[in-house]
């Protein structure tokens, strides 16, 4: 297991600075003048724009410019936005209103996928099996940018059932549902995936014996297929963080919600290249966190299962 853990570190280390020159390349490529993005139609005096290139390194080359990134970060400095105010701190005012509606839209889908995924390996062809792959459809060929705005429109001002936006500190009621939007991204796939498991797991011989033995279906159910169901699941849903995070840019700029996404998105609207890099770098930790820990997991839901 600790051989296992340390060959992880090593490959999430050389994952992080791989993303984050790739991430720093992309915006060195796109930035045409940042610093006129930044300040709009207002004039920039040239005295104004020398100070703020030299202060930002703008006028170094590409490789320059990620040394002076990288040597900040190894000193756990995430450098300063065009703006002016620090990434850290900004990181420190995004991260728990992102938390909040990450976690629970990775509640609502983790919820209806299972329990729908289980019924429906239960009871394959019924109309409730029929009816949740038509609905999954549905969901899988709409894309974030059209079901935010759409759920916003219809839920929120037409029927007026929740909230139309939500600021920094809304209440779960006024996350609920920008959370059922966002978690839409990755519901359909956990849920044919949990359906297909439970299916395939029912017709293994580990539950005809657990049956012959007088086992009772729920308790087949519950500890033997389900345990053994999750495994997929749980790696899905480790996956499925990085595509939360990156729906959370359209989902946050639609309902106001000042998180992460929002940030990235203002970040990339203004060429604010410290800003995105800054925020991305956290993201891939955290992508890279997760998948570590649902690794770790798999021995926990499989005894089968062990890091040699």
């Amino acid at each position: 297991m600790f051989r296992f853990i340390v060959r992880r570190l090593l490959q999430m280390v050389l994952t992080f600075f791989g993303a984050t020159f790739v991430v720093y390349a992309l915006m060195f490529a796109a930035t045409d003048d940042p610093l006129q993005a930044l300040v709009g139609e207002r004039p920039l005096t040239e005295s104004q724009r020398a100070a703020l290139t030299a202060r930002y390194h703008l006028d170094d080359s590409f490789l320059q410019q990620y040394w002076y990134y990288v040597k900040g970060l190894l000193t756990g400095d995430f450098g300063t936005s065009l703006t002016g105010r620090k990434i850290a701190d900004m990181l420190a005012d995004a991260w728990p209103v992102t938390l909040r509606l990450s976690l629970l839209a990775i509640l609502i889908a983790a919820t209806v996928a299972v329990v729908a995924g289980v019924v429906s390996g239960i009871r394959r062809g019924s109309i409730f099996d029929n009816t949740t792959l038509f609905l999954t459809l549905v969901v899988l060929a709409m894309p974030i940018v059209v079901l935010a705005p759409l759920a916003q429109l219809v839920f929120g001002i037409k029927l007026g059932w929740f909230p139309a936006t939500a600021g920094r500190d809304a209440s779960l009621w006024q996350l609920l549902l920008p959370a059922a939007v966002l978690g839409s991204l990755v519901v359909a796939t956990e849920l044919r995936v949990t359906r297909a498991s439970v299916a395939e797991n029912l017709r293994a011989d580990y539950v005809r014996t657990a049956r012959a033995k007088g086992l009772t279906g729920k308790r087949v159910i519950g500890v033997h297929v389900l345990r053994n169901s999750l495994i997929p699941v749980i790696t899905l849903i480790g996956v499925d963080i990085g595509g939360l995070m990156s729906g959370a840019i359209i989902t946050e700029k639609v309902f106001n919600i000042p998180g992460v996404g929002f940030n990235l998105w203002r970040g990339i609207r203004t060429e604010d290249g410290p800003l995105v890099v800054g925020f991305v770098s956290v993201l891939v930790i955290v992508f890279l966190v997760v998948n570590l820990i649902v690794d770790l997991l798999y021995a926990a839901l499989d005894p089968r299962i062990r890091y040699e």
